[in-house]
């Protein structure tokens, strides 16, 4: 593993002294992104931190999957990516849980109303559906509302193109019986565009858990398939008015393990999504008027009749968990001069779960449900946003948002947000912003539910400097963040009642900084490299009144480092290397006898990946190569589950037109 790592740096060195007198691409100080501001802005003109994964990187992706791209980018670390295919992916920005991150897809958030924490899972979002994925880090709750204390994940999906008729797709197969199968057409024709694509994955997949008391003979593959369909139609009514319907359907299958160290034959979970909804824009004046509305159906089954094995405690278990939700909003974005925008906005959001659960053991059955009938809430926001920008380069966003809860009442969050671009070179960036995340379903109802639980609220500090080459050959940026969050809801033992239920109670602090950097030492070779740091603590109170602090950022690194080098010789030869580098990370497990927490320790590991494609025809057919940890490095992603090892994968993708 050291000579490999070795010899991609030597590699990195020796070829940073190849010729630079090709043309170079344009910098990317004035690329667009939406998600800062919720209309198109370029990067020199916003001091929020955004990263794109452009429809060219996702190209070249080959059989990855979402939670493996997500895993590239400068401070997001999603744990179980290279685990079981069926296997939770977890999304930590900066080091926060899970669900302090808010997953949005084309600028709608999302939520899975029956989870405990209310965060989606990425898994029910096929790649293929994916044009461009939009990063944005900080405290967005202003714009965004609840979920959104460690950043956004803006997931923009594929539209028409300009052609009146285009095929395109992707076939690939290779380790552990994997095939991945999707084609999509898209066109324009006059006032309409549309797209609609389908996608098929399937796996015969790695043994989910390390398990030390099954022979090999009695243990399995677990297995995971994947299909989804995605269309939208777009229709420009008139200059003034586009309406853009859509629909998108995702279901999978997963064999899955009983716990930690614990193989499962016969526990299986299935998952089935479905998004619906319209996207409308209206030209009013100078200004736009956005309205969006969303349609969001999430069922989840759980089941293990324990016909092959019982591994576990019970004898027979399932779980039924359904959740729907429905978005409104409704925001304008008005010039109000040639350097000053306001946006105004409000939004509507209401989520129900309905759930059914059943477990058998020697002793008799425990049924459980919640039902949707009472276990809802609503919530309505309104919020406003400024922007000025000034012709010497100094740019202001700030803004506020109102919320109201069905179940807590009000709370507000603000934005404070200055850069100041000089010379187009350097942009020196601060950023004051307070977010929440409002008590989940589960968390206010369940039968360890508090219905007078407040919001999590977070205030984030962050500031740093970026700085762009004139020939746009450099770009680099350092930010330092630091985060604290208030009544932290904390899963509590009360004496009195003998019972557990949540409650505010913790304060956690996160502090950490990142460091990232683009070289392009000519058109064909282009040098990306990242670090990101992060710590953390919790501070709770004891039952004698005094608080206890301690490290609590378990299954996440301190320290990662990335690179990526692409060399692109010809315009039909692509060849990308891909190092990372992961710190130490602190896990817990359980003993089984007394329930208490252990802490464990997980060793760092570093994953060398390769690619390279050919072009045929003109380019409209691509054979490649995905060679994924080349080095074979052994480690566990959580205590107790396995990873994958050497994999590798071969295909082609086409684009027919």
């Amino acid at each position: 593993m050291t000579k490999s790592t070795l010899a991609f740096i030597f590699l990195i060195a020796f070829i940073s002294n190849l010729s630079a007198q090709d043309s170079i691409p344009p910098s990317t100080l004035n690329e667009v992104v939406i998600t800062a501001s919720k209309y198109p802005v370029k990067t020199s003109a916003t001091g929020k931190v955004i990263q794109v994964v452009t429809r060219e990187q996702l190209a070249v992706s080959g059989g990855k999957d979402l939670s493996q791209i997500l895993n590239e980018q400068t401070g997001v670390y999603i744990n179980g990516s290279t685990s079981s295919a069926g296997k939770d992916k977890t999304v930590f920005i900066r080091g926060a849980k899970g669900d302090y991150t808010l997953i949005m897809v084309d600028g709608i958030p999302i939520y899975d109303a029956s989870g405990i924490g209310g965060n989606f899972d990425i898994r029910l979002i096929p790649v293929e559906q994916v044009e461009r994925i939009e990063i944005l880090k900080g405290s967005q709750s202003t714009l965004y509302g609840s979920d959104a204390i460690a950043g956004v994940i803006n997931i923009i999906t594929k539209k028409g193109g300009n052609q009146a008729f285009n095929v395109n797709g992707v076939l690939n197969a290779g380790s552990f019986g994997t095939h991945r199968e999707t084609i999509s057409i898209n066109g324009r024709h006059r006032q309409i565009d549309y797209t609609a694509g389908f996608s098929n994955y399937s796996t015969k997949g790695i043994d989910e858990t390390v398990d030390t008391t099954m022979g090999s003979a009695s243990r399995d593959k677990d297995a995971y398939k994947q299909y989804g369909f995605m269309a939208n139609l777009g229709w420009r009514a008139s200059d003034a008015v586009t309406i853009r319907p859509y629909l998108r359907y995702t279901k999978s299958n997963a064999d899955i393990d009983n716990g930690a160290f614990t193989d499962e034959l016969d526990n299986t979970a299935v998952q089935k999504n479905l998004q619906a909804g319209v996207q409308s824009a209206i030209q009013l004046g100078n200004g736009k008027l956005n309205l969006l509305f969303n349609f969001n159906n999430i069922d989840r089954n759980y089941k293990d009749d324990s016909t092959l094995s019982q591994n576990g405690y019970y004898k027979f278990s399932s779980g039924t968990y359904k959740a729907h939700e429905k978005y409104a909003e409704a925001y304008y974005v008005l010039p109000v001069t040639e350097s000053m925008k306001l946006t105004l906005g409000t939004d509507y959001r209401s989520s129900n779960t309905d759930q059914q659960t059943l477990s058998v053991d020697m002793f008799g059955s425990y049924p459980g449900a919640l039902g949707k009938d009472t276990v809802r809430q609503q919530q309505v926001g309104a919020y406003a946003a400024l922007n000025l920008l000034t012709e010497k380069g100094f740019n202001l966003e700030a803004g506020g948002r109102y919320n109201h809860h069905s179940e807590y009442g009000s709370n507000f969050v603000y934005n404070i947000n200055p850069s100041w671009l000089i010379n187009k070179q350097y942009k020196l960036f601060a950023n004051l912003s307070t977010a929440y995340k409002t008590p989940g379903l589960y968390q206010l109802f369940s039968e360890y539910g508090n219905r007078l639980l407040k919001p999590e609220s977070a205030t984030t500090l962050e500031g740093g400097v970026q700085y762009f080459s004139n020939d746009g050959r450099f770009m680099t940026r350092a930010v330092y963040f630091n985060r604290m969050i208030k009544d932290v809801l904390f899963f509590s033992y009360d004496p009195t009642s003998q019972g557990f239920h949540y409650i505010n109670q913790d304060e956690q602090k996160d502090h950490g900084f990142e460091a990232e950097a683009s070289m392009r030492f000519n058109s064909k070779l282009e040098l990306r490299l990242n670090y990101t740091f992060v710590d953390g603590k919790i501070s709770t109170l004891n039952s004698n009144g005094k608080d206890t602090s301690y490290f609590n950022l378990l299954r996440r690194p301190k320290s990662t480092f990335g690179s990526s080098l692409s060399y692109k010789p010809t315009n039909r030869i692509t060849v990308t290397a891909n190092l990372q580098s992961f710190g130490k990370r602190e896990d817990i497990t359980f003993n089984p006898n007394t329930y208490a927490s252990i802490p464990v320790n997980l060793d760092s590991f570093i994953l060398l990946n390769l690619y390279a494609e050919y072009g045929f025809i003109h380019n409209r057919l691509h054979v490649f190569v995905d060679l994924r940890n080349v080095t074979n490095s052994d480690y566990q992603e959580v205590y107790g589950y396995n990873t994958a090892g050497f994999n590798a994968y071969g295909g082609i993708r086409f684009n027919l037109r």
